[in-house]
């Protein structure tokens, strides 16, 4: 059924339906569904441009006739557009559909309606998405590449990067990574991509350019050749840091190797109490001393007095995670006291770890003098797991990437009808 509509019904459809730039023609009931036929003004029709890149191109033909596209529901009550999709040759992109107002190319949607999906993506779990929006999850995922699209389009967000951070994180079995790049500055992903080698650094690199690359001052991350070779190559003027937790981790799993080899060397000698006693401190001996309960102080003292080798390897973890605790000049005489001690501490594990620091001297003194650390990007990847729980369901890398821009890369469009937070 037709309705005839005056001026004032169709100024009120056009702020329902939040299009802009459109002429409302008529509106038909189909079904349970509400159709408006729609076409673009005339200041629109008077440039058609590409889809594509926006460029004004001469008319080609009027494509495939009438399409639909899904708006914003009136209630409970769906609703869609119907209007033309003419074609235009562009030069750079040949036929292409034209541009319309109220859609973005490709799209079966209309803006408001992919804003609103994308912003429900960073908020809700996948099924209430589209429960409340009526549509499957891939098409979500298609939805957010566009917008994501859209607002990098706007602006290039790797402009301005002084300090960086790059990390990995894995997104499925089978050691399948991401590689990250956040901003120290503002704690927002600036980049991702597929992989974990020397190539996928280097494509960062190349997006960012050789320009921007000498503008790099601190660069953190952990000991990955794959990182550290394309960034000393390609920024050498930038401070290569090494990340604090990992090399405390590293003192860690040092000092759990020594752990293990008391245990074992306990059950040979078939002393069964000792070994069970130890295999129990492992809590005790990892924790910060500020953190344990009285039990695992308790089992700590215990380990002093019967246990010396096990007490001192807890003894140098303990003080390699003091060296980042201090102000420059105390931290650097303590880092080269406590490679001084690991070195002659007899304990295999420490031995090998001091070998190690050695090798990333340079490393950690930047760190300390910069105060840098890798925490925004492990703080940043603990988010992008719940996105990927959030995200199960996504079969390729790039609807995840996009979602993960969309909430980490200050990329999420407001709810329409709602101004941008400041914040």
């Amino acid at each position: 059924m037709k309705r005839g509509i005056d001026v004032r019904m169709k100024t009120l459809l056009r702020r329902l339906l939040g299009v802009e730039r459109t002429v409302i023609v008529a509106v038909l009931w189909v079904g349970s569904g509400l159709v408006v036929r729609v076409r673009p003004d005339a200041w629109w029709s008077r440039k058609p441009c590409c889809g594509v890149c926006g460029t004004k191109s001469p008319r080609y033909d009027r494509g495939d006739g009438v399409r639909w596209w899904r708006a914003l529901d009136l209630g409970t009550t769906q609703v869609f557009l119907e209007g033309e999709a003419p074609r235009v040759q562009c030069e750079t992109h040949g036929v292409v559909v034209a541009a319309v107002p109220w859609a973005r190319h490709k799209a079966r949607m209309t803006r408001r309606f992919e804003d609103t999906v994308a912003w429900l993506a960073t908020q809700c779990s996948k099924s209430a998405v589209c429960e409340l929006m009526r549509i499957g999850w891939r098409t979500v995922g298609r939805m957010i590449e566009r917008v994501v699209h859209e607002a990098e389009e706007g602006g290039d967000g790797l402009d301005g990067l002084r300090r960086i951070g790059i990390d990995e994180v894995s997104h499925r079995k089978g050691h399948r990574y991401l590689t990250v790049v956040v901003d120290h500055s503002t704690g927002r992903l600036v980049w991702v991509a597929p992989g974990r080698d020397s190539a996928t650094v280097r494509a960062f690199l190349d997006a960012l350019g050789a320009e921007r690359c000498a503008q790099l001052e601190v660069v953190t991350a952990d000991a990955a050749p794959w990182i550290r070779g394309p960034v000393t190559d390609r920024c050498p003027q930038a401070r290569l840091c090494m990340d604090p937790f990992h090399v405390v981790s590293w003192a860690t799993k040092a000092l759990d190797e020594v752990r293990r080899a008391v245990w074992n060397e306990a059950r040979r000698q078939g002393e069964h109490a000792l070994a069970k006693e130890l295999k129990g401190a492992r809590f005790a001996l990892w924790k910060n001393p500020e953190k344990l309960t009285e039990r695992q102080t308790a089992k700590l003292a215990q380990i002093q007095d019967t246990n010396k080798p096990l007490y001192r390897a807890y003894l140098l973890k303990e003080q390699l995670r003091q060296v980042f605790q201090l102000s420059l000049v105390p931290a650097m005489s303590l880092l080269e006291k406590w490679l001084s001690w690991a070195r002659r501490c007899r304990l295999a594990p420490f031995v090998k770890l001091s070998k190690s620091i050695t090798r990333r001297r340079k490393e950690i003194l930047a760190a300390l003098r910069m105060r840098a650390s890798n925490g925004r990007v492990e703080s940043l990847n603990t988010r992008m797991r719940l996105i990927m729980r959030r995200a199960f369901g996504f079969h390729s890398p790039g609807a995840l990437i996009a979602l993960a821009k969309l909430c980490l890369g200050g990329l999420c469009p407001p709810l329409p009808g709602r101004l941008r937070h400041s914040g």
